[in-house]
């Protein structure tokens, strides 16, 4: 039994692209992380309170999630929807995970505070891609816990400066995930060809 799948036009996503082009376009997303990491720090300054991880957590989401909308649905009201529930997401996710650990900065604080990250991010998105592709909306939280957890990880691994207490992981980090999650856009690009 196959699943219904939504149009382009019905869901918002660029129509048109093949499952390459998707997956390219969503490359350059990779610098969301690192601005909006830079955009949280100004504002918010460290992480060490829930103040500031939920604050910087929604500058950097909105930063995050801005590029990735723009990636996967142009300039649409979906985009805007993805970045706010991107921001919304990693506010509630840092807030609670940072709470959780203390504001720790060892590795297992800081893969802990990434699942709890992901997780809310995943959470927030999967409402956007509901309409787009249900089925992977159910398991989108999960994945993304896993691989905020791995990009924290990586990123305490090779030494960077994890001390300073950012609102996402470095660019090793960050590079890994928008690799893996690449699969996003060429998935819904795919189930739009169907």
């Amino acid at each position: 039994m196959s699943a219904r799948v939504a149009s382009p036009v019905a869901t918002g996503l660029r129509p048109g692209r093949t499952v390459q082009s998707s997956a390219l376009r969503w490359l350059p997303t990779f610098a969301g992380f690192p601005l909006g990491a830079v955009a949280a720090k100004l504002v918010a300054g460290p992480i060490d309170d829930l103040t500031a991880a939920v604050v910087g957590g929604a500058i950097s989401g909105a930063v995050l999630g801005a590029a990735q909308g723009t990636s996967l649905f142009g300039r649409t009201r979906p985009a805007v929807g993805w970045a706010l529930a991107t921001a919304a997401g990693l506010a509630a996710g840092l807030g609670l995970g940072s709470e959780l650990v203390g504001h720790g900065t060892q590795l297992s604080d800081l893969a802990l505070q990434g699942a709890v990250s992901g997780a809310g991010i995943g959470l927030a998105q999967a409402i956007v891609l509901r309409r787009a592709a249900a089925p992977l909306a159910t398991v989108w939280p999960v994945a993304l816990a896993a691989l905020w957890a791995l990009g924290w990880s990586i990123t305490t691994a090779i030494g960077v400066d994890v001390e300073a207490q950012y609102t996402v992981f470095g660019s090793s980090g960050a590079l890994v995930v928008t690799l893996v999650t690449a699969a996003l856009p060429a998935t819904l690009a795919a189930r739009s060809q169907a």
